[in-house]
């Protein structure tokens, strides 16, 4: 990724999280009032989602702009990570949220309180929607130009948000219209269950990139395809990926005709770089050569990668 790229990303990241943290203001705001005048548990449950919304965001904002720092002395791979940790943020406070709101629910299930002003709870759980399918439109624009697990988070945060405010109105309209009291603390739980396994969901992706997990195989499978193409390259083994936010990092051994100089092997990594840096950009690859037939790895490491591709 070059620096005009990296630039236009760092700020398409940016303008996502401060266009979730106003977001996220607003609909405070909106839902501090709607539950004050409806007493509703959903209403509350959707309060508080939306507050810890804006912690999150802001935590992204932070998040994003941690990580758009380049590589320094003490930070040699970049500081991509940060946009992880900013997600296992949003994961701490969506449990600590939804564990509040289902003892709101549970209690009131036990005590039988009672909601009122329904047509205010419901239409301020439309003006919701619409602010926050305008977000996620948003934000999917940035995430198709901009890789960011911070965002992506957030934006899986905000697309179930879409379905916390229908079940704030299906309580209301139960509650209020159709005489089932116990509609708005058992939605109130419902959507206490749903963000805790959005929590759960979005915990699996943060920590992949804080482990370093492989690329996914079909990706893995592809780049070993293009390097398979070079006609000198004899072999791959020990091939190492990792994603840290936006950047990729390969490295691999590749076994090359030992009778090749030294010149002349430095130069086919530069062609291989090359041909990677065109079909994979922006991943920093590391080439160690090895004369063909010499493996000193052991176990999984030395296991010949090209041997399907070159037969």
């Amino acid at each position: 990724m070059n620096a005009t790229q990296h630039a236009n990303s760092t700020r398409l990241k940016r303008s996502a999280a401060i266009a979730s943290i106003v977001t996220a203001v607003f609909l405070v705001t909106l839902k501090t009032w709607a539950a004050w005048r409806t007493g509703s548990t959903a209403m509350l449950g959707s309060l508080a989602d939306s507050a810890l919304d804006m912690a999150a965001s802001i935590a992204t904002l932070i998040g994003v702009w941690v990580a758009a720092q380049p590589a320094d002395e003490d930070h040699r791979f970049g500081h991509g990570k940060a946009e992880a940790l900013a997600a296992m943020f949003q994961v701490l406070l969506i449990t600590l949220s939804a564990s509040g709101i289902a003892f709101r629910a549970i209690d009131q299930l036990m005590s039988g309180a009672e909601t009122a002003a329904a047509e205010e709870g419901i239409a301020v759980s439309v003006i919701a929607i619409i602010a926050t399918l305008a977000l996620v439109s948003w934000q999917k624009y940035v995430l198709a130009r901009a890789n960011s697990i911070a965002i992506q988070t957030d934006s899986l945060h905000y697309q179930s948000d879409l379905f916390l405010n229908l079940a704030v109105i299906a309580a209301l309209v139960l509650d209020q219209y159709l005489g089932f009291s116990q509609a708005d603390p058992l939605f109130g739980l419902g959507i206490a269950m749903w963000l805790l396994w959005g929590a759960w969901r979005a915990a699996g992706e943060a920590i992949d990139h804080l482990m370093d997990r492989e690329w996914p195989e079909d990706r893995r499978d592809a780049f070993l395809e293009v390097i398979a193409r070079h006609p000198d390259i004899r072999g791959v083994h020990d091939l190492r990926t990792r994603t840290s936010g936006a950047d990729d990092f390969v490295q691999f051994h590749m076994a090359v005709d030992p009778k090749l100089t030294v010149v002349e092997a430095h130069d086919l990594m530069d062609e291989v770089e090359a041909r990677l840096a065109r079909e994979f950009p922006g991943v920093e690859v590391l080439i160690h050569p090895d004369p063909e037939g010499l493996v000193d790895e052991e176990g999984v490491a030395a296991e010949e990668l090209l041997t399907d591709r070159t037969g």
